[in-house]
């Protein structure tokens, strides 16, 4: 099945700018005293620049460089076809215009290389999709919790209660005394509450209690 052949009237007009921006650009160099195959190869050189810097404009987000040199090429470009339109004499090019036209290669060398090993920005990070409202939200993880060891502080032990004091009549205590007296003269020494409890014939407690009172 054949296809029509749609024309873009766009697309014809920049076939038609281009290429008498190339012969401008040809017959300017040529009268610089750039003849044969290097006439033909600087209007490539500014075309390829123009369409450098215009493809870095449009995939780059830092985009300066290229708008730089962007216009560069198209003074170039502008320039020679304003020079071509009769108000420069090109059989009697200035020495000036033959410089620069002279260090267009290395100026366009320069321009596509910078263009050509700048580093692309990086994407931004794209934003996390929202949860629709009716999908539950999932659960969260579980913290775990530290083991935690509770020590309790031993209690007291409870104080036992003093055994209560025994009466001991005055004369027992002055005989218990005389008895202690004599042990004291007879051993040189303390006499023991045994001692005593056997000497005196009373139960321990109240022997105890008698030994209290002489100490």
């Amino acid at each position: 099945m054949s296809r029509s052949l749609r024309l873009d009237p766009v697309l014809i007009q920049a076939v038609i700018a281009g290429a008498l921006s190339f012969s401008h650009l040809h017959d300017l160099a040529q009268a610089a005293g750039q003849g044969g195959w290097k006439a033909w190869a600087y209007p490539i050189s500014v075309d390829l620049l123009l369409v450098a810097a215009w493809r870095h404009m449009r995939t780059r987000t830092d985009n300066r460089a290229a708008w730089i040199w962007f216009v560069i090429a198209l003074a170039a470009s502008l320039g020679a076809n304003i020079a071509t339109a009769g108000l420069l004499d090109l059989a009697h090019v200035p020495a000036w215009l033959r410089i620069l036209v002279a260090g267009w290669p290395a100026l366009a060398f320069l321009g596509g290389t910078l263009l050509a090993h700048t580093p692309a920005t990086a994407p931004p990070e794209p934003e996390p999709a929202p949860v629709p409202a009716h999908l539950p939200l999932p659960d969260p993880e579980p913290v775990p919790v530290p083991e935690v060891t509770v020590e309790r502080a031993p209690e007291p032990a409870p104080e036992l209660p003093a055994a209560p004091a025994v009466a001991v009549p005055p004369a027992l205590l002055d005989h218990a005394r005389k008895v202690a007296d004599t042990h004291r003269t007879t051993t040189g020494n303390r006499i023991d509450p045994e001692t005593l409890r056997a000497r005196l014939g009373v139960p321990g407690p109240l022997a105890d209690s008698i030994a209290a009172q002489l100490a």
